[in-house]
């Protein structure tokens, strides 16, 4: 009942499939600026590298959203271990082995529909809602990706190009933001500055 109330107006799925989608995007807009070299890189032997963590990914989302609402997460064919030892040699093929991994979460996710989410499925023979098993992986993802970004930053040092909000420019980014929205779901005084939409200096603000 709840989520029918909170989501009578779209299909939560598609709100999953969006915030999925921006760590997918997150993960690759960090692939694209280190070199193959740097994909194998790795802070110290206890640590892994860009190309352990896609694997693992992979790995772990090819085993959890196989037949996701009809078998345990967890398949007897999985080797977990071996997804922290690299058997990758280069970016063409860890890009093959990362996309395969969101293709199957993918498609899985756009099986479920509205009166699943209340329904049960398996993790290692743990029993979780479907609800939440989207919900653990959906914080296990975002949790290694955020390591792919700290990795990337690390060895681009200087030459990293920021994927967020340039420091020192969220004020801007806020102002921009609101520019791009309906002006009626914006306050009159949006920016410290000036008027919402408007080049036009508030009061409190001209010389």
């Amino acid at each position: 009942m709840i989520v029918s109330f909170l989501f009578k107006n779209f299909k939560m799925k598609d709100l999953f499939i969006n915030r999925f989608q921006y760590y997918k995007e997150l993960g690759e807009k960090t692939f694209n600026q280190v070199s193959d070299d740097q994909l194998f890189w790795k802070y110290n032997e206890e640590s892994n590298s860009i190309a352990i963590l896609m694997q693992h990914l992979s790995g772990n989302m090819v085993s959890r959203w196989t037949n996701f609402l009809t078998e345990d997460g967890e398949k007897r064919w999985r080797n977990r271990d071996s997804e922290f030892k690299n058997r990758i040699y280069s970016k063409i093929e860890m890009l093959e082995i990362w996309a395969k991994g969101w293709q199957v979460l993918f498609k899985a996710l756009n099986q479920i529909e509205e009166e699943t989410w209340t329904e049960t499925t398996i993790i290692r023979g743990e029993k979780h809602t479907v609800l939440d098993a989207v919900l653990r992986q959906l914080a296990h993802y975002s949790y290694h990706v955020g390591q792919i970004v700290f990795i990337g930053k690390m060895v681009k040092d200087d030459e990293w190009k920021t994927l967020f909000i340039e420091k020192n420019d969220s004020e801007n980014f806020k102002i921009e933001v609101l520019k791009n929205q309906n002006q009626f779901e914006i306050q009159e005084n949006s920016s410290p500055v000036c008027y919402a939409k408007s080049d036009e200096v508030r009061d409190d603000y001209k010389i």
